[in-house]
C-alpha cells in the first residue's frame, strides 16, 4: 500500500434496514473500477461484512451468490467477469505486519480489494475509499471519505440512485454489466421489470488532430445520447428491433430503456450461431431497402465519408505500427500509407448509400427467441450511425471482431445478403458490392487493430486477445486483387 493521506469527505448517510445497506453497496459497486481499494472500518456488528457481501454480489451479477465471511481465511478472490474482486477480513490479524503474508500488500493492478478492519493490517492508500459503518439506533450510519476521484464517481452513482428513485423504481438493484470500447458505462436495473441504464455524460469534444479538427468531428462521432434517440427513431421506423426509451434525463447523460436480455448470437467458444448470424444479415437487408424516410435520415445523419474513413484507418498506422512491430512508420511511409487508402476509398465513396450502423457485430446483437424473423435481432448501441456504403455493416458482422468466423461461414452469410438484394427492387452490382465489402473490411480490420492495440496499453488487456483473429483476415483480405494498390503499406507490419 502507499502511504495514506487523508481522503476527503463525501458523505454522510443513515441506513435505517438492511435493505439501504445494499442500495450503498450497490451504488459503490456501480462507481468500482479495476485497482480500486475499499476500506470498511466500524466495530462488530456494525454491518461491514453485510456491505462487502452486497457489493460483490452487484459485482458479480448475482443476488443469490454464496459470499462467506473471510474471517478464518483471511482473504477470498472472486475472479468475476466485470472485476477480479479480494474480499479480506483482518479481524485476526495479531500484528499489522502479518497483512504482508496474507499477500495483500501485492495485489496485482487488476485487483479491486474490499477489506474490513483495515486498520488491524494498517492498510491504507491514498485514493482509497473508506467507509465507516456504525450502529445508530435501529439502523446505521455510514460515512464515507474518498481519495482520488472516489468523490465525484460516487456523485455520480449517487445521481442515478435519484434518476431512479424519481423515475419509481426506488426498490431497484443495480447490477453493473460490462461495457464497451467507449466511456459510456451500464447497468442492469432489476425490479420486476428489467431494464437498462445508460450511462454516458456529454463529453469534449477532442483536441485537433486533423487538418485542424479534431477526431470526433472527422469521425462523427456522437457526444451525447441525443444521437441515440435520433438514430433510435430513424431505426424504428424502418422496422428494426431497437430499445424503448422509458425514462431520460439527457442534459445528465442518462437513459433508461428497454431490456433485450443477454442472449448472444455467439457460442460460448467464440463461434458464430449461423442462423443467428443469418437472421442479422436479413436485417441489413431490410435496412438497405428504400425507405420513405432516406430523405430524413440523410438531413440528419452525417456522410461516411472518405475523410472519416480515412481518419479511422489512421489509427493502425499510429497506435499498431510502432507499439506492435518494434518500427513506427517513417513520415514518408505513414504518408504513402494515407495516400494509399484515400485513393480506394474514394472509388466508392460515389457508391450506393443506407444507413451504416458502424459497430454491427456481436457485442451489439441480442438475440430474442420469442420474436419471429428480423424482429428476433435487436440492436444496440448504434449512437454514432451515418450514412455510408452498406457494405460497411455487412463486413462488420461477417468478419466480426469477437467471433471465429470461417472463411465458409463468411461468405455463406455474404451469398445470403447478395441473393437477397438482387431479388429486390431496383439493380444490383454484386461485383462492385463485392469490391466494397473488401475495401471496408481492411478498413474496419486497421481501425480496430489500432484501437484494440492502443486500448490493450491503456488498461484494457483484454482487447489483445482478439487481435491475432484480425490479423490473420487482414493479412488473407490483402491478397485480394482489389487491395494490391495497399499492399505495399502492410508488408512489413504483418
Amino acid at each position: 500500500m502507499k502511504p495514506s493521506v487523508p481522503p476527503r469527505p463525501t458523505a454522510t448517510m443513515a441506513l435505517a434496514d438492511e435493505r439501504a445497506t445494499i442500495r450503498l453497496a450497490e451504488d459503490i459497486a456501480a462507481a468500482a473500477r479495476a485497482g480500486d481499494t475499499i476500506l470498511l472500518e466500524g466495530g462488530l456488528g456494525a454491518g461491514k461484512t453485510s456491505l462487502a457481501r452486497a457489493f460483490i454480489r452487484a459485482i458479480a451479477g448475482e443476488p443469490r451468490l454464496e459470499v462467506p465471511s473471510p474471517t478464518f481465511a483471511l482473504r477470498i478472490d472472486y475472479p468475476l467477469a466485470r472485476l477480479a474482486v479480494v474480499h479480506a477480513d483482518l479481524y485476526r490479524l495479531g500484528a499489522p505486519e502479518e497483512a504482508e503474508e496474507t499477500g495483500l500488500l501485492d495485489l496485482p493492478a487488476e485487483a479491486t480489494l474490499i477489506a474490513e478492519w483495515p486498520e488491524k493490517g494498517a492498510l491504507s492508500a491514498p485514493d482509497a475509499l473508506t467507509v465507516r459503518l456504525e450502529v445508530a439506533g435501529e439502523g446505521r450510519q455510514a460515512s464515507l471519505a474518498g481519495g482520488g476521484d472516489w468523490p465525484e464517481r460516487l456523485e455520480r452513482s449517487f445521481h442515478i440512485r435519484r434518476f431512479l428513485d424519481a423515475g419509481g423504481r426506488a426498490d431497484a438493484h443495480r447490477i453493473p454489466i460490462l461495457g464497451d470500447a467507449s466511456g459510456r458505462s451500464y447497468e442492469r436495473i432489476r425490479d420486476g421489470d428489467e431494464a437498462i441504464l445508460m450511462n454516458a455524460p456529454a463529453r469534449a469534444e477532442g483536441p485537433p488532430v486533423w487538418k485542424g479538427r479534431s477526431y470526433d468531428a472527422v469521425a462523427h462521432r456522437a457526444l451525447d445520447l441525443s444521437a441515440f434517440l435520433k438514430v433510435g427513431g430513424l431505426l424504428a421506423a424502418r422496422g428494426v428491433k431497437v430499445p424503448g426509451v422509458l425514462s431520460q434525463d439527457l442534459p445528465a447523460g442518462l437513459l433508461l430503456v428497454e431490456d433485450f436480455g443477454s442472449e448472444p448470437i455467439v457460442s460460448a467458444e467464440r463461434e458464430p450461431i449461423m442462423a443467428r448470424y443469418e437472421a442479422a444479415a436479413d436485417l441489413l437487408v431490410k435496412l438497405h431497402r428504400p425507405h420513405k424516410s432516406d430523405a430524413r435520415a440523410a438531413i440528419l445523419l452525417p456522410a461516411y465519408d472518405t475523410e472519416a474513413l480515412l481518419i479511422e484507418a489512421s489509427l493502425f498506422a499510429d497506435h499498431f505500427a510502432g507499439p506492435e512491430t518494434g518500427a513506427p512508420l517513417t513520415a514518408a511511409e505513414r504518408t504513402d500509407f494515407l495516400k494509399a487508402w484515400r485513393e480506394l476509398l474514394a472509388g466508392i465513396e460515389g457508391g450506393e448509400k443506407a444507413i451504416v450502423l458502424r459497430d454491427y457485430h456481436s457485442p451489439n446483437i441480442i438475440w430474442m427467441a420469442g420474436e419471429k424473423g428480423t424482429d428476433r435481432v435487436g440492436v444496440i448501441d448504434f449512437q454514432d450511425a451515418l450514412i455510408g456504403h452498406p457494405a460497411y455493416d455487412l463486413a462488420s458482422l461477417c468478419q466480426d471482431a469477437r467471433a471465429d468466423i470461417s472463411e465458409e461461414q463468411e461468405e455463406a452469410l455474404l451469398a445470403r445478403y447478395i441473393a437477397a438484394r438482387k431479388r429486390g427492387r431496383g439493380a444490383f452490382d454484386e461485383k462492385a458490392f463485392r469490391a466494397a465489402y473488401t475495401i471496408l473490411a481492411a478498413q474496419r480490420a486497421s481501425k480496430v487493430l489500432g484501437a484494440f492495440s492502443r486500448m490493450s496499453r491503456e488498461g484494457k488487456p483484454a482487447y489483445r486477445a482478439h487481435m491475432p483473429r484480425l490479423l490473420a483476415r487482414l493479412k488473407r483480405d490483402l491478397n485480394k486483387p482489389v487491395l494490391s494498390p495497399l499492399r505495399r503499406c502492410y508488408q512489413r507490419l504483418l
